[in-house]
């Protein structure tokens, strides 16, 4: 008796110790034990004292119970189990158990985002804490936007990642009770362990969905309290990367396709690129009208693949790979991040905003390939041993009296030999510097397309009006002639022509000045529309000495027929991203559109003989 009278204290020091079975086991012993003895006065206090420490006990097994939530600790949540199992009230803790985890994922992201908007507001201001969520997300500035989502999408995964520790272990303790009751005989506590084992996998199951949905919805409304739209490009490319991230986290926990983020994503995606894209065309423009259309120096080896724009086509170009020759390795199970990060670290870690080390290599060197030809080439010349001796000469011979001749200098053999070297490069591409800056826009499209498939389709439609534009303009500037056109002596087929008046109606702005009464709808029309190029004053088309421009239309027609080579070499990485459903526009964009590269071949014919045409014409009213 004196034993169970001191029963209190021991529970207390197992309360302390965590040890909850062992606290919950004296006080069943004790209880036990004060029903034989009860007919003793101070058993019978004895009595209520264990069942107001049984309920205490309880109460701390909730609390032990809710720090599984945040960090998996397996020793901690077996003695959990364990007590609540004593108690008989496995089920009602798997109940509280969601519960915690409901809670976790609210009170995580709250404290996420308020401990940034407090950082940034720069005082202790109590008024934050007495905000919404929604409310509170409106808060966070534009430089504390990324790091803050990086810091959300981390402590939701350790969420998560807790959740996925708790099936996992009851996955493995399910298999130990099932082996262990094939050997026992009790039927009946075999029976009642098989349900509660039941309720539990569902419980788990049914969780899975209902924890990522509320944590999709958490992210979704803090992406919608910000505007991206006035990010930089890599910063949103960085909130695309971490989006992604977070849905493949998703779809690994419980299979879903992560619509709530996908929709939330889009619609900052699409608003963001549409403003973007209004820009990069504004500044096309500006390119083209500053355009003296001279050949850009790249390596004869050039390839878009060499820009960093494409870089991350590297990794996408191995798959073409057949499965039967890829080594065996490949075909083994693809580890999940779960997997990968179980024991530690953390997917959404940012990592140091460092530019490739590697710099790009596709420019060349005063015309030359690289700088020890133009030495060599340099040298070559360097030597007088094949300068005649009287250009040596700088003096006048007083017996004959022959004038000197002026010599030839240095400076001057050094170019008459780039010159020479330069007209020996037949195998590099011919474009411009404009060219290469709408294939480095190509480039940062398709990067975004790669992170955020959904979007696929309206990227790939801006994609094709940079083309279009590049087109247009190229035949505005050159190809152009009212006169010849209005006589039938078009140089554009009918099928280029209908091109052409597509993208006019489409894609440019004829109007000079917007019309006050114009609907709103024009004027979001005229919007989406940027106005027609102009050639830059600096190339003259109407002068005979340089050809009617022969050089600057050679240029830019060829130009125009590597820029389509380049959307036809790209046609089978904008086929993987593109949507199922939206795959007939792409069909169409390449089969009906402008792209095909004979459309560009017939400029080059037409376009190089209309200078001829134009000399024979004013010939022959001359005469």
């Amino acid at each position: 008796i004196k034993k169970y009278l001191h029963s209190n204290d021991s529970c207390c020091c197992y309360l302390k110790e965590e040890d909850y079975p062992g606290a919950i086991q004296l006080c069943l012993e004790c209880q036990k034990a004060a029903s034989t003895f009860k007919h003793y006065s101070c058993i019978s206090e004895l009595n209520s004292k264990l069942q107001d420490t049984l309920e205490q006990i309880e109460e701390q097994l909730d609390v032990a119970l809710s720090k599984i939530c945040k960090n998996f600790d397996i020793n901690h949540y077996t003695k959990v189990q364990q007590a609540y199992r004593l108690l008989g009230k496995t089920q009602t803790a798997m109940d509280q158990l969601h519960m915690h985890f409901t809670q976790a994922i609210h009170n995580t992201v709250f404290q996420v985002v308020l401990g940034y908007v407090e950082l940034c507001a720069g005082n202790t201001d109590t008024k934050f804490q007495k905000l919404q969520y929604k409310d509170l997300c409106t808060h966070v500035t534009p430089d504390s936007y990324i790091p803050c989502l990086a810091d959300l999408c981390k402590a939701l995964w350790e969420v998560m990642l807790s959740y996925y520790r708790t099936m996992e272990w009851h996955e493995k303790h399910d298999n130990e009770d099932t082996a262990s009751a094939s050997e026992g005989n009790n039927m009946i506590g075999t029976e009642e362990t098989n349900f509660d084992r039941g309720y539990i996998k569902k419980k788990l199951e049914h969780g899975l969905t209902r924890i990522w949905q509320d944590v999709q919805l958490k992210v979704k409304t803090y992406l919608l309290g910000t505007d991206l739209s006035i990010f930089k490009y890599d910063d949103f490319i960085f909130v695309l990367d971490i989006i992604s991230r977070l849905m493949q986290v998703g779809e690994e926990f419980c299979g879903s396709k992560s619509e709530v983020l996908q929709e939330s994503i889009r619609k900052q995606s699409v608003n963001y690129f549409k403003n973007y894209h209004r820009t990069r065309l504004d500044e096309l423009r500006m390119f083209l009208e500053n355009e003296t259309w001279e050949l850009c120096p790249v390596k004869s080896n050039f390839s878009i693949l060499q820009l960093h724009e494409f870089k991350f086509m590297e990794q996408s170009r191995s798959p073409s790979v057949s499965p039967s020759k890829q080594p065996v390795s490949t075909s083994s199970k693809t580890v999940t991040l779960f997997e990968q990060y179980c024991s530690g670290g953390n997917p959404f870690e940012i990592q140091a905003n460092h530019k490739d080390e590697e710099t790009e290599d596709v420019l060349a060197s005063n015309g030359y390939e690289s700088d020890e030809q133009e030495k060599s080439a340099y040298q070559e010349y360097d030597s007088d041993s094949d300068v005649p001796e009287e250009l040596k000469r700088d003096y006048v011979d007083e017996q004959t009296g022959d004038v000197p001749v002026k010599s030839v200098s240095r400076e001057t053999l050094k170019s008459r030999k780039k010159s020479d070297y330069s007209l020996n490069k037949v195998n590099a591409p011919i474009l411009t510097n404009t060219t290469l800056n709408v294939i480095r826009l190509v480039g940062k499209y398709m990067q975004m397309m790669n992170i955020l498939k959904p979007i696929a389709f309206d990227v790939i439609h801006f994609m094709s009006q940079l083309f279009d534009y590049y087109l247009y303009a190229i035949y505005t500037f050159f190809g152009r002639n009212d006169s010849l056109e209005s006589t039938g002596l078009g140089l554009s087929s009918s099928r280029l022509r209908t091109t052409l008046n597509r993208i006019q109606e489409s894609l440019i702005d004829l109007e000079v000045s917007a019309d006050p009464t114009a609907t709103l709808t024009a004027a979001e029309e005229r919007k989406e529309k940027v106005p027609s190029p102009h050639l830059s004053h600096l190339v003259v088309l109407t002068s005979g000495d340089t050809l009617y421009g022969l050089a600057e239309r050679v240029v830019a027609t060829e130009s125009l027929v590597f820029l389509a080579e380049q959307f036809e070499f790209l046609q089978p990485h904008l086929d993987a991203v593109m949507p199922a459903v939206k795959k007939p526009f792409l069909q169409q964009f390449y089969s009906q559109s402008q792209l095909p590269v004979n459309y560009a071949n017939q400029f080059t014919g037409l376009w190089l003989v209309k200078p001829l045409i134009m000399n024979r014409c004013c010939s022959s009213w001359l005469m």
